[in-house]
Order: structure tokens, then C-alpha cells, then sequence
């Protein structure tokens, strides 16, 4: 059975994510920094929330846990690298696990870098990757509490799955990400041609996410640290990819 997805907007660039599994019409919340918008579309739609999915303890991914449970009763899974900072955790998941979801799986990676705790989901079967701030549309998050070699090796973890993947990112930073991408990868026809895309869509107030997983292997330059073409665009012919990943992350953070 194919999950059934919705995208909600919050905060200044935030994505919450309702996730109903049709079989046994279980519905997760991925990530919910805030509890009116998740209430109110699960309501419209007439879905009863019954889980939260956390990838890490940021409050804009976690600050709705405690209201959402209270009002639904719903079951709080999240990292158990990251259990106690984890608002109301019910159920720990860790690296390899698998998490029943109703009648579909989701696979758990174990993806520190952001923070020293994050994981994603992977329900494959549905090609869906809920990956917080891991991976993003031509980026990837800020490296805060883990270190360069920690992050680059989650994203190569990440890169390895099927290409038709869509990555269910909690961000729309694509715009911004693709004028610093653009600044380091210029010659990358792939990314200029999502560089354009993104123009179109965000002119006319569409998301941008999610993309599939294909397309940034070819454009996102986070994920191509072992590339020739990055590495010869950033003078760096050769170098050891964590060493080239570190660049760029350290570019993007003064961008």
C-alpha cells in the first residue's frame, strides 16, 4: 500500500508531514513543531492521528509532541541515540530497526551530524525518505553537534538508496540552496536547469519539495564531494571527499 502524504506549512519555512497508512488507517505526524495546523488538516481529512515520527530534538521538529499526545493519545517514536531529549518518547528506534507502520515498514537510519542523535525513515515501498535536516533540496543541514566526517558520511549512507526516492525534507530552503550551489558548481548544467525550475515554482508559491533523490545526486554539491567535476570546480582535485564536503559545508555557512 502506497502512503498517503500531505505537506503542512508552518512557521517561516518549516514542512510538517501527516502520513496515513491506508490499510489499517494509522496517520503519523513527522516532525511537528506546532499543534494547530496538524490538527486542524488531520480534522479536515478526517484522519485520527495515532503516531509521531521525531528525526531529532530540535523544538521545530519536536513542539508540538506533548499537545498532539494529549489531544489524540498517539504514540511518540523517535531516536533512542537521542531518547532523552525526546519531549514524551514512547517507542526508541535506532539504526538498522524496523518500524511497523500499520501494513508498511520503515527503515531506520542512523544519520548524526545536524545533531548528534538524528535519524530518518525510509518507507520503501512508497519511496519516502522523512530525513528532518539530514538532506535537504540541493543541500544539507548545518553540522552542529556532530562533526564533517559524521554528516558526510550519513549523506553517502542516504545517497545510496534507489534514485526515485523522494526526500521529505523539513525545510524549504531550495531557493537559497541552489544560489549558493551555483556558486560553487557553476558548469553543472543539471543544477542549473533545477535552478530554474525552483525560480518557476517558488514565483508561483509552489513547494519545492520533495524532490527525488536522482536529481540531487546529479545537482545537490553535498552530495558529490567524491565527484571529479565538484572537486575540479573547488580546486580540490583529488582530496580526501570529507575534506572537499568540509569546504563546502564551511562555504554555506558564510554564504
Amino acid at each position: 500500500m502506497t502512503l498517503d502524504i500531505r505537506q503542512i506549512p508552518v512557521l517561516n519555512d518549516n514542512y510538517i508531514y501527516l502520513v496515513r497508512e491506508p490499510e489499517s488507517g494509522n496517520v503519523a505526524v513527522v516532525d511537528p513543531a506546532v499543534v494547530g495546523p496538524v490538527v486542524d488538516e488531520a480534522s479536515k481529512l478526517g484522519w485520527a492521528i495515532t503516531h509521531i515520527l521525531n528525526t531529532h530534538h530540535h523544538s521545530d521538529h519536536t513542539g508540538g509532541n506533548l499537545e498532539i499526545r494529549e489531544k489524540t493519545g498517539c504514540t511518540i517514536v523517535g531516536p533512542g541515540p537521542d531518547k532523552d531529549r525526546i519531549p514524551g518518547i514512547d517507542i526508541q528506534v535506532n539504526d538498522g530497526d524496523i518500524f511497523a507502520f500499520g501494513a508498511a515498514e520503515a527503515k531506520v537510519f542512523f544519520v548524526p551530524g545536524h545533531t548528534r542523535g538524528h535519524i530518518a525513515f525510509w518507507f520503501a515501498n512508497s519511496d519516502a525518505l522523512f530525513c528532518g535536516d539530514t538532506l535537504f533540496s540541493i543541500g544539507c543541514g548545518r553540522v552542529f553537534e556532530g562533526t564533517m566526517d559524521q554528516m558526510w558520511t550519513s549523506l553517502s549512507r542516504l545517497r545510496d538508496l534507489p534514485s526515485e526516492t523522494r526526500i521529505y525534507c523539513a525545510h524549504e530552503y531550495t531557493q537559497s540552496n541552489v544560489q549558493f550551489a551555483v556558486s560553487v558548481d557553476p558548469k553543472n548544467m543539471a543544477l542549473r536547469n533545477r535552478e530554474a525550475e525552483v525560480k518557476r515554482k517558488r514565483a508561483n508559491g509552489e513547494s519545492t519539495v520533495p524532490s527525488r533523490l536522482g536529481e540531487e545526486l546529479a545537482a545537490n554539491p553535498f552530495l558529490r564531494a567524491d565527484q571529479p567535476d565538484l572537486q575540479k570546480a573547488l580546486s580540490m582535485v583529488g582530496a580526501d571527499p570529507v575534506a572537499v564536503f568540509t569546504e563546502v559545508r564551511g562555504r554555506k555557512d558564510a554564504f
